[in-house]
């Protein structure tokens, strides 16, 4: 039987907690509840969850998007997105169209429909954004995005890199 490690003896060198900066941890789990707090509320109505806001953004913003490269930015199994995508799909939200260059490649687009809802959800967010931005008298927005990109990891930045759609419609908009 193992004695219980005393309290003067450590197996591996602990952070100082001063090096930890809690205050702003707690403040952007703070901050990403209640940012995501408007569009979980609308999403309930329809009967869809966080997941389900995710795939739109990302489509809507990348209309042709492919499911693998939707797997990579998300970071979720297949099986997750199978499920959400397949609800986004049967009502209407989204399409999926052949690839041009592969056919086993399926580009996915929002519809009306689902641009509709996209900015509905985007609407509450880029305005407490907004609204953050003025409370705190930040006027230099790229100083922002700066922390904000320093935030991802860095083998994963290229991602923010791709184009986006100003509208967020793509080919599948004129379908409902």
């Amino acid at each position: 039987m193992k004695s219980p490690v005393k309290p003067t003896e450590h197996r591996e060198q602990r952070p100082a907690t001063e090096d930890i900066d809690f205050s702003l941890i707690e403040l952007l789990f703070f901050a990403y509840r209640d940012f995501t707090s408007d569009p979980d509320a609308i999403l309930s109505s329809y009967g869809f969850g966080r997941a389900h806001h995710r795939v739109l953004h990302f489509v809507s913003r990348r209309p042709g998007l492919t499911v693998a490269e939707l797997l990579d930015v998300l970071r979720i199994t297949k099986q997750s997105l199978a499920r959400v995508l397949k609800q986004l799909i049967d009502t209407g939200y989204i399409v999926q169209v052949q690839g041009p260059r592969d056919r086993r490649q399926r580009e996915l687009y929002v519809t009306k429909k689902g641009h509709a809802l996209a900015l509905e959800l985007a609407l509450p967010q880029s305005r407490r954004i907004r609204s953050a931005l003025e409370e705190a008298e930040i006027t230099d927005r790229a100083a922002v995005e700066r922390f904000l990109r320093a935030m991802v990891n860095s083998e994963l930045r290229a991602q923010l890199d791709r184009p986006q759609s100003s509208s967020g419609t793509g080919e599948g908009e004129t379908q409902s």
